[in-house]
């Protein structure tokens, strides 16, 4: 990676990112060395991401019928049931700072890269009350359909495309 792009990642600020989740570090969360183990930033990133996919872009991985049935968060009741999974092809993570329990970490999620059947996703931590980003991470998915697992022929379901368009962050100059 350029060291241009580990700068601009180290400008983040909460305002870069259009969704954001909050998580209670727990003592369990530490490794030997008194910060949050480096396993534990996958789950973050994969909980953030997960959330976000499950309220508005309806791919609720526990129902393939009725949401409603099991009470899982929608916008709206109009929102469909995706034919579709996200599967992780890559990953990253840039660590700028350590955290540890008993940290409230703020996480931010924005779409980086969207193409026509994946997504690649960032995800900025900071600890509640400070500006200054500790790491930036994210993953790509690849969207495949839920019967096959294989790459989507026809791209992204529309409703999902327009969900994540909504996390792209348009300021080039903080990229």
């Amino acid at each position: 990676m350029a060291s241009t792009d580990l700068a601009a990642k180290r400008r983040r600020t909460r305002k870069d990112y259009p969704f954001h989740l909050e998580y209670r570090t727990r003592w369990f969360d530490n490794d030997m060395y008194a910060h949050l183990n480096n396993t534990v930033y996958a789950m973050l990133f994969d909980s953030i991401i997960n959330s976000y996919l499950i309220k508005y872009c309806g791919m609720d991985p526990f129902s393939t019928n009725n949401r409603a049935s099991r009470g899982s968060p929608t916008p709206s009741s109009t929102t469909p049931l995706s034919q579709q999974v996200g599967i992780l092809v890559s990953s990253y993570c840039d660590y700028f700072a350590s955290v540890s329990f008993p940290d409230v970490l703020d996480l931010g999620l924005r779409v980086v890269r969207l193409g026509s059947s994946s997504v690649t996703y960032e995800v900025g931590v900071f600890r509640e009350g400070e500006e200054e980003v500790k790491v930036v991470g994210g993953y790509t998915h690849v969207f495949c359909a839920r019967e096959t697992m294989k790459p989507a022929k026809e791209g992204m379901e529309e409703a999902v495309r327009r969900a994540l368009e909504r996390l792209i962050v348009r300021d080039i100059a903080r990229l």
